[in-house]
This record gives structure tokens, C-alpha cells and sequence, in this order.
């Protein structure tokens, strides 16, 4: 074989066939759809969930109450052991400042999580605060200060 003589491989191309165009085609009057029935008609089709006449599943099941899954607000918690190796004493603890430090990814809503001990005097400005964290910091002599939430039902 010669490098300019290039050509498919046998049975790649194939043609595209044509259907209806009379008996002597031999794929003329159904067209290869089969005699009556739904799928055989224009348009012919059921739609997504269709159980040949069968009360749907979707329809079978009950579907009733509220789901508040869509509107949960999702945050990324941060613990006192971490913001303790991390900050000095008398720091501004933010949700850019916990960013710049790496223990936040993005700033979206930010909790403090009262896991471990903590002994240096901080400045909150945090959204949300565990209520152990909150102690924890006040005893060692911070201060809390909350960011309004949008939106917040209390």
C-alpha cells in the first residue's frame, strides 16, 4: 500500500436507506415499521414515564408535603483548633481573612465550630457561630460581632 492511496475501510461508508417509495424497493408500503399499531403511525410516540395504559409510577406514588432541601443554606465550617494554630492573638477573624489563611475555599457562608481549646483573644466577624464556639471565644476574651444574613429565618 502506498502512502496517497488512501481510502475507508470496507464497511465504513455506508448508504443511508431509503424507505416508502414503493413495493419494488423492497422497503416500500410500511416502510419497515409492521402493520397498525402506535408505532407505526406519524407521530407515534408515548411520552417519558409511559406504562402502555398503566397508571404511571409517578402518578402511583403520593407526592405530598414540603421539602426545604432546595433552600437549605449549606456553609463550610471551620474549627477554634484551626483558626488557633493559624491566627495570631488580637486578630480579625473574617471570612477573607480565613481565606487568605487557607481554611476556607470561596466566600460563601462560614460557621465556627467549637472543636478543640482556645486561648487567644480574636475578633469574630463570622456568620454563624456554634453556641460552644461562642463561649469559647468570649472566655478567652474575644469579641463576636455577626454578619447580617440575607434571608435568615431565626
Amino acid at each position: 500500500m502506498q502512502d496517497f492511496n488512501l481510502h475507508a475501510p470496507r464497511g465504513a461508508n455506508k448508504r443511508k436507506r431509503i424507505v416508502g417509495r414503493g413495493q419494488g424497493s423492497g422497503r416500500g408500503t410500511t416502510a419497515g415499521k409492521g402493520n397498525k399499531g402506535q408505532q407505526s403511525r406519524s407521530g407515534g410516540k408515548t411520552y417519558l414515564g409511559f406504562e402502555g395504559g398503566q397508571m404511571p409510577l409517578y402518578r402511583r406514588l403520593a407526592h405530598r408535603g414540603f421539602s426545604n432541601y432546595p433552600f437549605k443554606k449549606v456553609y463550610q465550617v471551620v474549627n477554634l483548633d484551626d483558626i488557633e494554630k493559624r491566627f495570631e492573638d488580637g486578630a480579625l477573624v473574617s471570612v477573607s481573612t480565613l481565606k487568605t489563611a487557607g481554611l476556607v475555599k470561596s466566600k460563601v457562608p462560614v460557621k465556627i465550630l467549637g472543636d478543640g481549646n482556645f486561648t487567644k483573644k480574636i475578633n469574630c466577624e463570622i456568620e454563624a457561630v456554634s453556641a460552644s464556639a461562642r463561649e469559647k471565644i468570649i472566655k478567652a476574651g474575644g469579641t463576636i460581632k455577626s454578619e447580617p444574613d440575607s434571608g435568615k429565618v431565626k
